[in-house]
Parts: C-alpha cells; sequence; structure tokens
C-alpha cells in the first residue's frame, strides 16, 4: 500500500516496529484521552471522514450488535459520523457498555466464523516475582487497581491475591483480572466510582477470558476517553496505578515508550493514570521495571546495562514528566520521589539500581551536578 495509503501508528508492536525502519509508518505523538479529539479535528481541518472497521457479536433481538472486546474509541467514532464497516463474527463474546451499536447506524457488514485472536499469559521469572512482591506491598485492601499486561503485571497479580475488597478500573481487562475476582480479592464493593463494575476499554487474552466477559453485566466496558481520564480516575478510592518504563533518569524521568530515538510502544493511558492515581484519595502511581537489561557486543559476549540512568538516552521522548513521577520498583527495592528533591531522588534511585551500577551513578551525578 506505500504511496496510496499513509499507516500513523499510536502504538507501536513488533510489526510496527520493523515497518518504521522500512519508513511504513510513522507515530503519532499521543495520550490516550487526548488523541482521538485531535485527529477528529485534524480530519475535520482536512474534509475527511473517518472510518470504524470492528468486529461485534451477532445482532440481538433489538437491533444491537456488541462491540465485544474493544470499546477504546469506536463508539466515540460512531458518535462523530463516522461510517460503520462490522465483522459479524459468533466467537466473540458480548460485552456491556459503550459496546451497544444498533444496525441503524451500520453503513454496510460481512459475517464471518474465524476463531478468536488469543493470548497466553506471559511467565514470569524469579526478577519479575521480587518486584510484584514490592508493588502488592503498596497496595492496601479496598485499592482500586489499573495493571497491563506482561511478565512484571501477571506477577503483581498473583501477589494480590490475599487482599481484600479490591477494585478494577483499567485500561485492558485480563486474565489475571479473572483470577483476582474468582479468589474473592476483587469484590468491587469499595471503589467509590462505579462500585459493583469491573472497568476496562478492551481485553484480550484467553478463551477462559473470553467466556468469562461474554453476557457478563458485571464487567463494563467504557471507552478510553473515559476510563483512563485522570478526572475519572481520581473519583475512585485508593486508585494505584501499575506502569513500566524502559529507562529512567536520576531526576525521575521515565522514557517508556522509545530506546533513543527509535518508537518501541506508546504513551498509551501511562501519562494519565500516573496523575489520575495521585489524585485519587490514598491513591499511588507506581513505575515498575527490572534494573537492568542485556545487549550483545560485537563478539557476541552479553553486555549488562542499567536501566537508571544519569541521562535518558539522545532522542529519548519523556513519556513521564520527573513531575507526576511517584513511586519506582525494581527488584532492589522501592523509591518514592513524591515530594523530594533532586539530591533525594538521586539518593534514593541509587538505593534501587542494580549494585554494580550504583558507584558509576554516584560518580556521574556528581560529576554532572545532578543535585
Amino acid at each position: 500500500m506505500k504511496g496510496i495509503m499513509d499507516h500513523s501508528g499510536w502504538f507501536f508492536n513488533a510489526g510496527l516496529r520493523d515497518a518504521q525502519k522500512k519508513k511504513l509508518v510513522s507515530a503519532v505523538p499521543q495520550s490516550s484521552t487526548s488523541i482521538l479529539r485531535k485527529t477528529l479535528q485534524r480530519l475535520n481541518y482536512e474534509g475527511r471522514r473517518p472510518v470504524v472497521m470492528a468486529t461485534v457479536s451477532p445482532m440481538d433481538v433489538h437491533g444491537y450488535f456488541s462491540l465485544s472486546i474493544s470499546a477504546i474509541y469506536e463508539r466515540d467514532l460512531i458518535d462523530q459520523g463516522a461510517l460503520v464497516l462490522l465483522e459479524v463474527n459468533p466467537n466473540f463474546p458480548r460485552t456491556f457498555g459503550d459496546t451497544q451499536v444498533h444496525i441503524s447506524e451500520v453503513g454496510a457488514l460481512v459475517e464471518s466464523d474465524r476463531p478468536i485472536p488469543t493470548a497466553k499469559l506471559a511467565p514470569y521469572t524469579a526478577v519479575d516475582q521480587k518486584i510484584g512482591e514490592y508493588v502488592a506491598s503498596l497496595v492496601e485492601d479496598g485499592s482500586t487497581i489499573q495493571l497491563g499486561i506482561g511478565n512484571i503485571p501477571n506477577a503483581v497479580a498473583k501477589e494480590l491475591r490475599n487482599k481484600r475488597h479490591l477494585g478494577i478500573h483499567t485500561e485492558m481487562f485480563t486474565e489475571t483480572m479473572v483470577d483476582l475476582i474468582e479468589c474473592g480479592a476483587v469484590d468491587n464493593s469499595q471503589k467509590g466510582l462505579l462500585n459493583g463494575y469491573s472497568v476496562c476499554s478492551f481485553t484480550m487474552g484467553s478463551q477462559r477470558l473470553y467466556d468469562y466477559v461474554n453476557n457478563n453485566p458485571s464487567v463494563l466496558f467504557k471507552s478510553c476517553t473515559f476510563t483512563n481520564d485522570p478526572y475519572t480516575i481520581g473519583k475512585n478510592n485508593k486508585f494505584v496505578s501499575v506502569n513500566a518504563s524502559l529507562e529512567i533518569d536520576l531526576t525521575g524521568q521515565c522514557a517508556s515508550e522509545t530506546v533513543g530515538n527509535l518508537q518501541w510502544s506508546g504513551t498509551g493511558g501511562q501519562s494519565e493514570t500516573v496523575q489520575g492515581s495521585q489524585m485519587s484519595p490514598g491513591g499511588k502511581s507506581i513505575i515498575a521495571m527490572h534494573s537492568t537489561y542485556t545487549t550483545k557486543d560485537e563478539s557476541g559476549k552479553e553486555v549488562l546495562h542499567s536501566k537508571i540512568v544519569p541521562f535518558l538516552a539522545r532522542g529519548a521522548a519523556v513519556t513521564t514528566s520527573r513531575n507526576d513521577t511517584d513511586y519506582v520498583v525494581t527488584e532492589y527495592g522501592i523509591a518514592w520521589l513524591r515530594g523530594l528533591n533532586i539530591r533525594q531522588r538521586v539518593d534514593a534511585l541509587i538505593r534501587i539500581a542494580h549494585p554494580d551500577f550504583r558507584d558509576w551513578l554516584r560518580e556521574e551525578a556528581e560529576k554532572n551536578m545532578i543535585w
């Protein structure tokens, strides 16, 4: 489609990272609750109409389809007059919330019975487990939680099974959340906003997960412009957000979406959940990450690098401002940056860095006057 269609990436995966190297895609700097509004303003200026292509569960007796596993922006776009093209598939679960689309709103549809895409839980290591234990120690009973997908969030969820009266308000609803509901850790009774409901914008996982959300009115799929809005998040009690970062500097700046100048993922809801959690009564924002990563040198030997650095890599995008960074967790402990000055942040972050890099970080902080 080169030369015919432009591809703008809102969130990169492995395929888009490869496509970027071939100049086939370009990233759109954005935050999850503002990107839709800004894109629609651009389309309106250019005189273009948005198109929604979505997979839905079959129509009910009242003429409504369900947007099934994704309500991220679809309903917002439909409300703004988008052309609606639907794939109707009985293998997709029927869900509730901002997922209802009436037949009168549909431009065209096609029927399909392809299998629904599934994903397996990411296995986690002893390092992930240690990080999970530290994160779980910060989560009080009665907290409202936001977790993502991956090794560390899965480890965190495992460590939360002994908590009580937790609530769920998250962008992605995962299989580990089903585990927390079924073991009694989550009952959504003390959230303060939409009590009794697990709130999310989309889901992806195993068939067990899809069977759980199918026709389940206790899981409420809401537009991302609602779930990730900091003011919405702030209405929940003891909101705890758990996000990851690729690199963090000694002042607390988090580069969570780029490796140097190369796009790796996207801002997603990180900046907004970080802010919203700290607007919540008793809320906490947590950046959870391994202290190190490895690369291979020219001879094929593995080289260890610190993810806590004096300065972010050249060209790195700052996803979470140092003004907003709250808790940072590695396998070596917890650094609480809220209200600390630069010198105190340097000390706190060095304490949770890998021991092999602590002297180097102190030397760099002194040499570069990071105090």
